[in-house]
């Protein structure tokens, strides 16, 4: 099939792709207001007669944003008309909430309105994809946009993304992220936390684990892959042995230096064996290769004062060596 045959599908279409095209009734709203307007006729309502949609994914509207969009009110009125839906005896938004909201702060009275006819799973359509188009949702209100979609009106994740141009995979993954705790939701709804950093937190099924891999996420700033690794240690028991691993490798570079001092000083190979308790315990071993060499190591220690306590019991001498370090020598 020639490329350019094939048919676009996405979110670049607008919301005409959501709707039977065969319903002049569900024309294109979100993409294409001010056509729709001219063939069905502009009208003017008051604010008060208006409500917002309560399936309205969006649940967040940025301060400095509103503030922006009011002042332009202010100064050139409502340029774009509102989409509604005549709804018992009130008028419910179908697309245009901001602008709604934004006429009520710059303390207008009336608003241009195109009226339309949409069932409510149209308008949850439409409501959604304005939103997905001027990329106005945080993670977890596209979510839940979604799963409203699945449990109301019944439709698959395939359908879904199907309607929505995208991927089934990429619905599937944000409606899991509903399965995290309120207190990661949050953080993920302000954007302190990332998509790729909340995912991999679902594989932890302890809210404590849980506290504590978003605590380091936000102290270190961990990356989505470091946040992956970390989760990992999390399950498997390794967690927390990182940092004893490395004290130890800091301990064993320690004892090497050591280690070579005393081999260059007595000419000798020299190991040391530590564990770790109150104190440090463990086990200094020299060798030599001859009477001579141990002649020599002898008189060396004992030239250091390292031999035989003066003045002290059999008893305490013994007790005294059981808390130092022991000297063995090997042939």
């Amino acid at each position: 099939m020639p490329r350019d045959s094939k048919k676009k599908g996405g979110l670049g279409r607008g919301v005409l792709s959501l709707l039977p095209q065969d319903e002049p009734k569900t024309a294109s709203v979100a993409t294409a207001v001010i056509d729709e307007a001219d063939k069905t006729g502009i009208i003017e309502l008051p604010l008060i007669e208006i409500e917002p949609n309560p399936n309205q994914p969006r649940r967040h509207f940025l301060e400095d944003e509103m503030a922006t969009l009011v002042e332009s009110i202010r100064q050139y009125g409502v340029i774009q008309p509102i989409v509604v839906c005549k709804m018992d005896d009130k008028y419910q938004i179908v697309a245009g909430e901001r602008r709604w909201r934004a006429a009520q702060l710059a303390e207008l009275t009336t608003i241009p309105v195109v009226i339309k006819d949409y069932s409510m799973e149209q308008i949850t359509e439409i409501a959604l994809v304005e939103n997905l188009q001027r990329q106005d949702l945080d993670p977890v209100e596209e979510a839940y946009a979604y799963k409203r979609l699945m449990d109301t009106f019944k439709k698959t994740q395939e359908a879904i993304a199907t309607r929505l141009g995208r991927s089934r995979s990429h619905v599937a993954n944000m409606v899991r992220l509903l399965q995290l705790p309120d207190f990661i939701l949050t953080e993920l709804s302000l954007g302190d936390i990332s998509i790729g950093q909340a995912r991999p937190l679902l594989s932890l099924k302890n809210k404590e684990l849980q506290k504590e891999a978003l605590k380091l996420i936000k102290e270190k700033e961990l990356t989505a892959r470091q946040v992956e690794t970390l989760v990992k240690q999390m399950l498997d028991g390794t967690y927390g042995k990182q940092a004893k691993a490395r004290k130890n490798t800091q301990q064993t570079a320690e004892l090497r230096a050591i280690m070579d001092r005393l081999k260059v000083s007595l000419g000798m190979p020299v190991d040391i064996k530590v564990k770790a308790g109150n104190k440090v315990q463990g086990k200094m071993e020299i060798a030599f290769r001859s009477e001579e060499e141990l002649n020599y190591l002898i008189d060396y220690i004992e030239a250091q004062g390292m031999g035989e306590v003066e003045g002290a019991s059999p008893a305490q001498t013994e007790a005294d060596a059981d808390e130092s370090a022991s000297i063995s020598f090997h042939v």
